[in-house]
Parts: C-alpha cells; sequence; structure tokens
C-alpha cells in the first residue's frame, strides 16, 4: 500500500520546542525573583491574564 506524504505547512511540535530552547537560553542563569519578574513583564508585554485571574 502506497501512502502520499503531504509536507506540512506548520509544525506545532517544532515551534513548541524552539520557544522552550529560547525561553531556556534567556532564563537559565535567573534567580528565582528574577524569573518571577521575567514572567510577570512577558505576561505585561502580551496582556496575558493568568489562569484563573
Amino acid at each position: 500500500m502506497e501512502m502520499n506524504k503531504k509536507e506540512k505547512q506548520f509544525d506545532a511540535v517544532k515551534m513548541m520546542r524552539d520557544i522552550r530552547a529560547k525561553i531556556s537560553t534567556e532564563t537559565q542563569d535567573m534567580t528565582f525573583e528574577e524569573l518571577k519578574a521575567y514572567i510577570k513583564q512577558k505576561l505585561a508585554d502580551n496582556k496575558t491574564k493568568l489562569v484563573g485571574q
């Protein structure tokens, strides 16, 4: 049985891995307090609310 393989236009797994690697690089040497400030700033920049708020 022959299968036709279509090329993906968008690879969500690759995108998530790239984003995770970028965040890990940016935060690797941060203290816990610096990490909390980083997350707070990123949420404010994107106008995103935490779940339940």
